[in-house]
């Protein structure tokens, strides 16, 4: 496999490694969930509740079940009545008195109350979507509305409206992790100690589909099918049995096609999928349902949402000490599957790439009038790299030292791996200060001056970001999950791949036929690829926090090499000689110094039960991909536009398998960064509860002229915890743009006296802080 720098690239991208799907996908071949029409179906429309705290005092659906074309209409009376099952937690921490933090009840649908504008109360089912909708409109429910609470500081005051009479002060949970009194020791002997109180925004995915289901029963076999756009087929099987109100997990298939767009906010468990199995078994047809993009902004989970205070101890000449973390976490009204895990499962990144001793962060979970949270790209990672980098960039300006220097002086050095890290992780593997040596020359670190006078003779403020971003992949840390992979032969001696992880547009079948290619000397023409589906592929965890190629592909290497030791053997006995004799290269199995020779698809051919194999199995650890992120902006100080201007990324994702599949990755994950830095960002209004930014006319996405051409420069340092040496590019984007973008444009606003400025740093928000800073005002 092709390993190493842009040199490695430029070899390797060729036919051998361009990605086969982008054809189909460029050309109005993808085929996604909402792309597929059964004979018989009807269709689904769901009843959100317009207000964000609320008591159901009654639902009249007459009104709609008289309308035209109306088959059914479902509400949470009739759910409780069958028995469906709630969404619970995976992660499950302690309340601040020592008590296993309450489940919260979410359910398919809502019964009593309501606890966000959003929340499903009923469904309808139609024979058309528009009747659907048309009915939609007609089912009567009378709320009495309740006092509500969606900002995370104003849940955690005395006195705020409760979300659950079960949580006191709505904290869910408590969760803490480093050496507390360590921690505080070293910010007491600091010289010096900066400190930085701060707001993560609210997202939501956007995912190019909306999410849309597919509902399908058998009762012959009595057997679902659910059709969605999913990174984890299996494990949403797993969940919509329990929903289904435990089921047998075996009695549902789950399929997905081309995903649409996810970053794992199509992970998570959702009211919607048992409900269109549900109603299709009601019905006897197939049910269908598919969000409208408004609705999605309603619909769909959100993710981040933290407000932090942190602080940073220093020695007299600039290293770190101790670090000290507090956050408020926006869990949201309920617990979704993995709520809790984005704020506390990846906290080790708060560490980053230095040598601080101690570090302590301490997390509360705070229940709001919200749509509950979940992971979504990063999942924690750019949240903990934004502490840290903020924090360095402050303590750098106020002590008057270089913010690359500073950097310099507290990292990791080669020869100190493995290191343990003041908080949790110990990293196997990395060469920290080269990277941040090859992205400083690279984006010209020492000609920056020049280029902001440049600009400021234009009458532009000019500022620049630097980063040292790590991040945690195929984790948890110390126990990584497993991943499935199976190669089967057929009787024509013909290979077949299949794959527990899900290919969502990332490249995955590309990656792992090519691999697989390699690995065994297969034809092209003779080798396919399965994925997403849980009838032909018995088992899989999932595509999620940058693990396919660490764990998808440790599993297919092991299922690789166990093809060859029993085709070894089959081809002992074809062959007619020991096993001692027998060389394999590219495919096929000779008998040194003769000509005899057979080629695996013909063995397979012969005995293809006895080739196939299957695996399941976890490397041996999580790795950490790391790198380090510099970027310019430009800033008219007249309207606060701010223009993204030159961005470099050097990045040691491992073992380079696909040099441009790995480049797109970083490429996507900066501009999603970008985006949370300078636009996107989920408001809800402070008195109502209800959704501000409820379409992308409020809701700033980042286009692609937003963005400069991106350096993306390779530095790989192979880890030993898996055999192909991987370490996971997912996320390594978003990671550290986040708080590249940011740190950039504080820089700029420097001569203003502007210290900090929250994201999204949109225009108005810039502008407004320069007339406040030159008013002699507080900056925003």
């Amino acid at each position: 496999m092709p390993m190493g720098n842009e040199t490695a690239h430029a070899k390797t991208a060729n036919a051998e490694w361009i990605r086969e799907e982008d054809n189909r996908l460029t050309t109005g071949g993808g085929r996604y969930t909402n792309d597929i029409a059964l004979d018989n179906q009807a269709h689904m429309a769901i009843v959100r509740a317009p207000v964000a705290s609320a008591r159901i005092l009654s639902i009249d659906c007459a009104e709609a079940l008289a309308l035209p074309g109306v088959l059914a209409v479902f509400t949470g009376k009739d759910a409780k009545a069958a028995g469906f099952g709630i969404i619970e937690p995976a992660p499950r921490h302690k309340r601040p008195d020592g008590e296993t933090m309450f489940i919260t009840r979410y359910g398919v649908l809502a019964d009593e109350r309501v606890r966000f504008v959003g929340d499903v109360v009923a469904v309808v089912v139609a024979e058309t979507a528009e009747q659907a909708e048309d009915a939609r409109e007609a089912v009567l429910v009378d709320y009495e509305e309740l006092p509500a609470v969606t900002d995370i500081a104003k849940a955690f005051a005395d006195g705020a409206p409760l979300v659950w009479d079960e949580v006191p002060g709505n904290i869910g949970f408590r969760f803490e992790a480093g050496d507390a009194a360590a921690t505080q020791a070293g910010i007491d002997a600091a010289d010096h100690v900066v400190e930085l109180t701060f707001r993560i925004s609210r997202l939501t995915a956007c995912a190019m589909e909306p999410r849309a289901a597919i509902g399908e029963y058998d009762p012959a076999a009595n057997k679902y099918t659910l059709t969605l756009g999913t990174q984890t087929t299996h494990t949403v099987r797993e969940y919509t049995a329990k929903q289904l109100g435990g089921i047998d997990k075996e009695k549902i298939r789950v399929v997905t096609h081309d995903v649409g767009g996810s970053f794992g906010m199509k992970n998570a468990p959702m009211p919607e999928y048992p409900l269109v199995l549900w109603m299709a078994r009601q019905l006897g047809r197939p049910v269908r349902w598919l969000a409208s993009r408004n609705e999605s902004f309603l619909g769909d989970p959100h993710a981040r949402d933290n407000l932090t205070t942190a602080r940073l101890g220093l020695d007299r000449n600039g290293r770190f000490l101790a670090l000290q973390v507090e956050t408020l976490a926006n869990q949201g009204a309920y617990f979704n599957r993995m709520t809790p895990q984005a704020s506390t499962g990846n906290i080790g990144g708060l560490a980053g790439v230095y040598r601080t001793p101690a570090v302590h962060a301490l997390v509360y979970g705070m229940h709001t009038h919200t749509q509950p949270t979940t992971p979504y790209r990063g999942a924690g990672r750019p949240e903990a790299t934004f502490a840290i980098e903020r924090l360095i960039d402050i303590a750098a300006s106020e002590l008057g030292i270089d913010r690359a220097d500073i950097r310099r002086r507290n990292l990791i050095q080669p020869d100190q791996m493995p290191f343990k890290t003041g908080l949790t992780y110990t990293y196997d593997s990395g060469d920290f200060p080269a990277i941040l040596e090859e992205t400083l020359q690279a984006a010209n670190w020492d000609g920056f001056e020049a280029r902001r006078k440049a600009s400021e003779a234009r009458g532009l403020l000019r500022g620049i970001g630097l980063v040292n971003p790590i991040e945690i992949a195929g984790g948890p840390f110390g126990k990584p999950f497993a991943e499935f992979a199976e190669i089967r032969f057929d009787k024509s001696g013909n290979a077949k791949l299949l794959m527990g992880g899900q290919d969502c547009g990332q490249g995955f079948s590309t990656t792992f036929r090519r691999m697989t290619k390699q690995m065994l000397g297969l034809a092209d023409d003779r080798l396919s690829v399965v994925t997403g589906d849980t009838d032909q592929v018995k088992d899989g965890v999932g595509t999620f926090g940058s693990r396919t190629m660490c764990t998808g592909g440790t599993a297919l290497y092991r299922a690789a090499e166990e093809v060859k030791r029993k085709a070894l053997e089959l081809a002992s006995e074809e062959l007619e000689a020991s096993i001692e004799d027998i060389v394999f290269d590219n495919g096929t199995f000779r008998v040194t110094g003769t000509d005899a020779a057979i080629h695996l698809h013909d063995l397979a051919a012969r005995a293809p039960d006895r080739l196939t194999s299957e695996v399941k199995e976890a490397p041996e650890n999580a790795t950490f991909p790391n790198g380090c992120h510099i970027c310019e902006v430009e800033i008219d100080p007249e309207t606060g536009q701010t223009d993204l201007v030159s961005y470099v990324v050097t990045d040691d994702v491992g073992t380079v398998v696909n040099p441009m599949l790995v480049k797109g990755q970083i490429h996507g994950g900066v501009a999603q960064g970008y985006g949370q830095a300078v636009g996107e960002a989920i408001v809800y209004d402070a008195d109502s509860g209800q959704l501000v930014t409820g379409s992308f006319m409020d809701y700033r996405m980042p286009r692609s002229n937003d963005l400069p051409s991106i350096e993306v420069i390779s530095h790989p340092v192979p880890t030993a915890t898996n055999p192909l040496g991987v370490k996971g590019a997912g996320e390594a984007g978003t990671v550290g743009a986040l708080p590249c973008v940011i740190n950039a444009i504080v820089d700029a606003l420097k001569p203003c006296g502007i210290r900090h400025i929250e994201m999204p740093a949109t225009p108005e928000k810039i502008w407004q802080a320069i007339r406040d800073a030159t008013a002699g005002g507080n900056a925003r």
